[in-house]
């Protein structure tokens, strides 16, 4: 692996990170937000008591001062506390956090894999009837808002039909344990993972297919057949792995985007992630979750291209750096 090209891409994360964490305080300060607007008494408290409650949020003194202040409290993993709870902003992502990794973790390596499936079969063999049926359909799932297929799921195969529960991690009128609250949680995951599985499809097998149609048209191909190898070992050793190259970089940033969850899916289905936790601090003018939640979505997505950047020099030589 190229160290130099390691160096250079962990400069460019460093600065790259700076850069989101100064945009991240000003991006959510464009318009002053009133931190005590959802007390209903408000007008009745006291100056000190809302000085008091402003400081709390960190939110007193000059734009300075409070950029100051949030940098400060960031370098020290202190992310303030929530405006609609008032509980502490690192909390609440730790409680969510396990539920978003279990639903976009598990339907991410659907994605991928049944994905990549498609793209290489319909790839390698262009214009069959595999090719005819998956490309459009996944495509046409690729352009479906996740909102609207998770609703027609939810409508007929969970309030109509009631296979599946309507929403949540669990049931909470029962009290399973052991075997019984694996089956339980895992029905509650069937609805959203394959919502967000059937929805990415496209994505994965359309690059893949891309480029095994590239591929195919190199000369080591015609050699390696001229060869006297089977097409299945032509395709597995030699076709499939150069043309995954391209798709590397795709696997990475979906894997970044696992921390920031789904913010459409896990809305529509209820279910306690990081994406429901957006969703509700958008609604609800909750600056330091809106803060806390972009910049841990920002960080996952630069370290998983850093992680895509190596992965490329170590699997593809022909990738240096320029002096």
């Amino acid at each position: 692996m190229n160290r130099r090209l390691f160096i250079r891409k962990l400069i460019d994360a460093v600065v790259l990170l700076a850069m989101v964490l100064v945009f991240n305080f000003f991006l959510f300060r464009v318009v002053d937000r009133d931190p005590l607007a959802r007390y209903r008494g408000r007008s009745k408290l006291s100056p000190e008591q809302r000085a008091a409650i402003i400081k709390r949020f960190g939110l007193d003194g000059s734009k300075w001062d409070q950029f100051v202040t949030y940098m400060s409290r960031t370098v020290r993993g202190d992310f303030g506390r929530s405006f609609d709870s008032t509980k502490p902003v690192k909390d609440e992502i730790l409680a969510a956090l396990p539920n978003t990794l279990t639903l976009v973790g598990i339907s991410t390596v659907l994605t991928i894999g049944i994905g990549l499936w498609i793209g290489i079969r319909a790839g390698w063999r262009r214009g069959s009837s595999f090719d005819k049926i998956t490309t459009p359909v996944t495509m046409a799932l690729y352009g479906t808002p996740e909102f609207f297929l998770g609703m027609l799921f939810l409508a007929f195969l969970g309030a109509r039909l009631g296979w599946f529960p309507t929403g949540g991690v669990s049931d909470p009128a029962a009290e399973y344990t052991g075997f019984a609250a694996v089956v339980d949680r895992a029905r509650h995951l069937v609805l959203p993972v394959a919502t967000l599985t059937l929805g990415y499809l496209g994505s994965y097998s359309l690059v893949m297919r891309t480029s095994m149609l590239d591929t195919l048209r190199e000369d080591y191909l015609t050699t390696a057949r001229a060869k006297g190898l089977r097409d299945r070992d032509v395709m597995r050793s030699h076709a499939v792995p150069n043309a995954l190259l391209p798709s590397v970089s795709l696997i990475a940033i979906g894997f970044g985007f696992i921390i920031g969850g789904a913010i459409t899916t896990e809305t529509v289905f209820s279910y306690p992630g990081l994406g429901l936790e957006t969703y509700e601090a958008i609604n609800n003018n909750d600056l330091p979750m809106m803060q806390a939640l972009f910049m841990f979505s920002s960080i996952a997505v630069i370290v998983f291209n850093i992680f895509a950047d190596v992965v490329l020099a170590f699997l593809d030589p022909r990738i240096k750096v320029s002096v």
